[in-house]
């Protein structure tokens, strides 16, 4: 049995590795896009013969997912561009998500063929036949769908002779899963879990990731390996204290950057409990993004795959996200008409890194105001608007135009999905120190990698291994 690394590997995004086993059967867990080799998320140009994968599509006999962010997903209709003729094993939900997600990034790469093809430039001529053959469009986006099958949670699954999978419930996102792949060979037995992200415990929504048996291998994010979280407060708390400050004591304008599936959909779900729950004054909400609405629908439709809490609060509410003075924006002209709302209001709008979507114009428009609070809720990458906002940068060019940072910036990590260094920790503790032959730290920056890997020898596993991007190991 042999596990390669093609993603993932000394960097956060990227998901991607290959599992042979027996009869040269070939199973790749995850195909994210790589986000932090082009800000677009998508890789950088190629000649039309250059694959975007390190092995022919065609030999890949199953692939699994683990959820549907896109640093997971996003190059899978590339897959089925290249030749891929298989299936796609993941859970209902995340099967949904996936969706939505994949046709907003194909109409996005539309817009961007139909830009190239509208230039009259010869340099963007020039590139217009290469830069094309980069983009899957939506046909490819269906060849992946179409090849999909929904897999119950804790549910052995058999694959393949002598193979079977089980995907077991991650938190992070709605229908995030752990998975773990049990392989016989010659009367023994191996396994080997992927973590794909792990989630919080008492995350708004979603139940807690559950225990994991013990395997042979273990492959482990490390995005938070270094770090605890800030805020110990719950999330509604948290929440509750910003909206005082800045649209209660003040008649303030709040505005919220979140990615539009899973963030999006926990913002609103506490919003919905402050204001139902805690007599909070009916502030107006505005929730910009359409995408954002689609992947409520999703939640809508899974409430059975929610925590209990969530479960609960459905049956007395009959709803989730939506209460009184909420709007969901779905036009462009609905969103810009918000800049024109003179009440206090509370603005949620994609993306969370501020890099893109509508929430860049949310704050071109509202970045001199002082009676404006920008609300990071998340990570924000290097470079990104986010990134520059967080770091106090006293002016920013926002489309072009230079413009003075007047509004406030505050941050809370409540609402991250991933756990921090001690809840991977006791994911990893969830295993046997004298059995577990070997963990593979990634989809972390290599100074969390090291720091938990040194956090793992201080409580007994030795045998932790940081692979290198294309690294290759025999189990």
């Amino acid at each position: 049995m042999k596990l390669s690394f093609l993603g993932a590997a000394r960097q956060v995004t990227g998901s991607m590795y290959l599992l042979e086993v027996q009869d040269d059967y070939r199973i790749l867990i995850d195909c994210g896009s790589d986000l932090e080799r082009t800000p677009s998320g998508q890789p950088p140009p190629t000649s039309p013969s250059t694959s975007f994968f390190p092995f022919e599509a065609s030999s890949i006999n199953l692939v699994l997912l683990t959820h549907a962010h896109v640093d997971h997903s996003g190059n899978l209709p590339n897959l089925y561009r290249e030749g891929y003729e298989g299936q796609i094993l993941c859970t209902e939900p995340t099967f949904s998500l996936t969706e939505i997600l994949l046709k907003d990034a194909a109409t996005i790469n539309q817009k961007k063929i139909n830009d190239l093809n509208a230039s009259k430039k010869k340099r963007v001529k020039d590139r217009q036949v290469k830069m094309q053959s980069d983009l899957f469009l939506d046909r490819q986006v269906r060849d992946a769908m179409e090849n999909v099958v929904p897999i119950a949670f804790n549910r052995r699954f058999r694959i393949h002779d002598g193979l079977d999978v089980t995907f077991i419930p991650a938190g992070h996102l709605l229908g995030a899963a752990h998975i773990v792949i049990n392989v016989f060979e010659n009367g023994e037995r191996k396994s080997i879990c992927f973590s794909g992200d792990i989630g919080r415990k008492n995350y708004p929504l979603l139940i807690d990731p559950a225990p994991v048996p013990p395997v042979d291998y273990l492959v482990c994010e490390s995005t938070y390996g270094n770090r605890l979280h800030e805020d110990t407060m719950s999330p509604e708390v948290a929440l509750a204290d910003v909206i005082k400050r800045t649209c209660i004591d003040i008649p303030g304008r709040l505005i919220i950057p979140s990615f539009s599936v899973g963030r999006t959909q926990a913002l609103l779900y506490t919003l919905n409990r402050l204001y139902t729950e805690h007599n909070f004054p009916s502030i107006k909400v505005f929730s910009d993004s359409p995408m954002a609405l689609e992947s409520s629908r999703v939640y809508m439709k899974n409430i059975r795959m929610l925590s209990k809490e969530a479960r609960e609060f459905y049956d007395e509410n009959a709803a989730l996200f939506d209460f009184e003075n909420f709007t969901f924006l779905e036009s462009s002209k609905a969103s810009k008409a918000v800049s024109d709302y003179n009440e206090p209001c509370i603005i949620v709008s994609s993306s969370g890194m501020v890099q893109g979507g509508r929430v860049e114009y949310h704050v071109a428009a509202n970045i001199g105001n002082p009676y404006c609070t920008i609300l990071i809720i998340g990570y924000c990458a290097e470079g990104t608007l986010g990134w520059r906002l967080l770091n106090g940068q006293p002016t920013l060019t926002i489309k072009g135009k230079e413009q003075a940072v007047n509004a406030n910036i505050e941050r809370v990590d409540v609402f991250s999905g991933h756990g921090d260094r001690d809840d991977l920790v006791n994911f990893v503790k969830m295993q046997p120190a004298d059995s577990l032959k070997k963990v593979f730290l990634v989809h972390g920056e290599l100074a969390s990698m090291e720091a938990f890997k040194s956090t793992l020898a201080e409580v007994g596993y030795e045998q932790v291994e940081i692979p290198s991007k294309g690294q290759t190991f025999e189990l």
